[in-house]
């Protein structure tokens, strides 16, 4: 009763009972995933850029919002802008503060500051 199909396709050889997956070997297996995992986001949790929303750039360089909207004019501060909001990167700011550096607090931008 031979329909064409085999147990295994022609590719995969046959499985033997010493060649399958123990659950030693899976917990072994999680451990080592998790561990990458973590790993992983740690490296990109240190490369992860923060945002600052008008207000805290505004409090933070000490400027009025008419000099806020001349930076972003000019092309002085780039940002990004979501829903309505306006997000500006607080390594552009710090950019700008290590340039310029005339601002009433030429402080740079602490990552505590930045949500």
């Amino acid at each position: 009763m031979n329909n064409g199909h085999s147990l295994y396709p022609s590719n995969m050889k046959p499985v033997y009972r010493d060649q399958l997956v123990t659950q030693a070997d899976l917990t072994a297996f999680k451990i080592s995933l998790l561990e990458t995992i973590r790993q992983i986001l740690t490296e990109n949790k240190a490369q992860t850029t923060k945002w600052l929303k008008s207000n805290q750039v505004k409090k933070l360089l000490g400027i009025s919002t008419g000099t806020l909207q001349n930076l972003r004019n000019n092309g002085s501060l780039p940002y990004s802008k979501i829903g309505g909001t306006i997000y500006y990167s607080s390594d552009e700011i710090n950019k700008l503060l290590q340039e310029k550096g005339n601002f009433n607090r030429a402080s740079s931008v602490d990552s505590t500051q930045a949500k």
